[in-house]
């Protein structure tokens, strides 16, 4: 180890100390001592969630019980992650959906998280170290923020895509974009009623193809799904995803994507 790279060997030195094979076990308990404390620093959180107590365990297992939804007040950035139980050198394991390193930087390398008191948790990155701790607010909501970069929540997933799919949530500006980043067209969802049970549609020129030939007028939410709906009958479908967006179904190449603005 580097520790004992300036030091002298036990051989070298005078013939006070102890016999050859005295030195060795000196040296061996030495080298096991720097490993044990090397050890405690570097396990970090994964040491405090093994003396849990059972209320923590508890609140640990409902923690696992479904995905939860990471995102930024407003929701416009948002990731998707899964609380485990099973322990690792830097807490209880955890996964991140494809894409959350982008929405949310701070999350590049997070895979760990750990129980703090009876209501509260902590996301560990790959060093041991906190970079955000979250605590309850409201029945399953957390909440906590960055210097900076203001309010995160914590919610169930799927109470969170159920929150958003009311047409008074889906009134305002949006954009057709394509999945690689590509602006085709901005558009604005009203709640003014039309014909049958659509409501109307602006689009805000310069449109790119193909949403320029598509050139819808009007949309609806129907079982959860945004219809828009051009003047000749032509409906395209947008579903919502883990990323708060809706993609448009069936997917083809172009992989369309309407994003809130």
């Amino acid at each position: 180890m580097l520790i004992f790279a300036n030091m002298p060997a036990f051989e070298t030195m005078p013939a006070r100390f102890p016999p050859s094979h005295i030195n060795r076990r000196l040296r061996w308990l030495a080298q096991f001592v720097v490993m044990l404390i090397l050890l405690v620093c570097f396990a970090g959180e994964g040491f405090a969630q093994s003396a849990l107590s059972a209320e923590q365990t508890e609140f640990a297992k409902k923690m696992s019980e479904h995905p939860w939804e990471l995102s930024n007040a407003d929701r416009s950035k948002t990731c998707l992650l899964t609380l485990k139980t099973d322990a690792t050198p830097r807490g209880l394991a955890l996964t991140q959906a494809p894409g959350c390193a982008e929405a949310l930087p701070f999350l590049k390398g997070v895979s760990a998280w750990s129980v703090r008191g009876l209501d509260a948790l902590r996301l560990v990155n790959g060093e041991g170290q906190s970079v955000m701790e979250l605590a309850e607010v409201e029945n399953s909501i957390f909440e906590g923020q960055r210097s900076g970069e203001g309010i995160f929540l914590l919610q169930n997933a799927e109470e969170a895509r159920e929150a958003v799919r009311t047409m008074d949530n889906l009134v305002g500006n949006w954009a057709i974009i394509r999945a690689k980043g590509t602006r085709l067209c901005r558009l604005t969802l009203t709640n003014t009623p039309t014909e049958g049970d659509n409501f109307a549609l602006f689009t805000k020129p310069p449109c790119e193809s193909p949403v320029a030939a598509f050139a819808p007028l009007f949309w609806r939410l129907e079982r959860g799904v945004i219809l828009m709906i051009a003047k000749g009958g032509e409906t395209w479908r947008f579903e919502p995803d883990d990323l708060a967006q809706w993609r448009r179904v069936p997917e083809d190449t172009d992989q369309l994507v309407l994003e809130r603005q």
